[in-house]
């Protein structure tokens, strides 16, 4: 059964999440309590699990179907205002969302139940190109980052943490089976303002896999479109109703 203050507990992270973010002009990230606003919000969100999202976690039989059938990855709506747009993302096992940037915006992510790994990367702003990739006509933009982080998060690991300069760009993989986490970003995604989202791939012979470099590292990355095989479906949410 759910927990008692479930409902009201959601409510009350959306209800933060909008007094963090405010929509631009109203102070926000720029207001004088955002670090404590953001830590309360953080708190919160660190409470949320499964069940008070009315989320029944799914079994191993969830895999990720490649070339049709099932999507890799769902996502369910919650709320959206101006300010930040807040839902849960479900990844089927073996899924990836692949490395892609966030411009300009705030994010906080909680696992609700699985195991995802999660790398978290600095300093690919889109459209600023180096290394011999200025020429329209040429080659993707190729851009220097620096792989800052690569770990695994479970229900019981702090919200992972984005910001518009550090950790914007993130790889999330679910491993062992499927995984999902409530997401919220600030302000959304809109990209007549500027805040769409890019997709990058590592440089020719580079890799995530674990080896003798300590992190921080620098790495190079390359913009490139969608993978084909990865895209993202609509799926009702199941939990309380929430007004932010």
């Amino acid at each position: 059964m759910p927990r008692g203050n479930m409902a009201s507990l959601i409510q009350r992270v959306a209800r933060q999440a909008r007094l963090t973010f405010l929509p631009p002009g109203g102070g926000g990230s720029n207001g004088p309590r955002f670090a404590e606003d953001l830590q309360r919000l953080q708190q919160l969100l660190d409470e949320v699990r499964a069940e008070d999202l009315g989320l029944v976690p799914r079994g191993p039989s969830a895999a990720a179907a490649p070339g049709g059938g099932a999507p890799p990855v769902s996502y369910m709506h919650i709320c959206e205002t101006e300010g930040f747009s807040m839902g849960v993302f479900v990844l089927r096992a073996g899924a990836c969302i692949p490395l892609h940037d966030h411009p300009g915006m705030h994010g906080l992510l909680k696992v609700l139940y699985g195991t995802l790994r999660i790398a978290c990367f600095d300093g690919a702003a889109a459209g600023g190109g180096e290394g011999g990739a200025s020429e329209a006509a040429g080659p993707p933009r190729r851009h220097r980052a620096l792989l800052r982080s690569r770990q695994l998060y479970t229900p019981a690991s702090a919200p992972c943490r984005l910001a518009p300069h550090a950790d914007n760009l993130h790889q999330i993989d679910a491993v062992g089976g499927p995984a999902a986490f409530l997401d919220i970003l600030a302000p959304p995604y809109d990209p007549e303002h500027g805040r769409d989202c890019h997709y990058y791939r590592l440089g020719d012979g580079q890799s995530l896999d674990a080896d003798a470099q300590p992190l921080p590292k620098e790495v190079w990355l390359q913009e490139t479109p969608q993978a084909p095989d990865f895209w993202c479906a609509g799926e009702p949410y199941p939990g309380p109703r929430v007004s932010p």
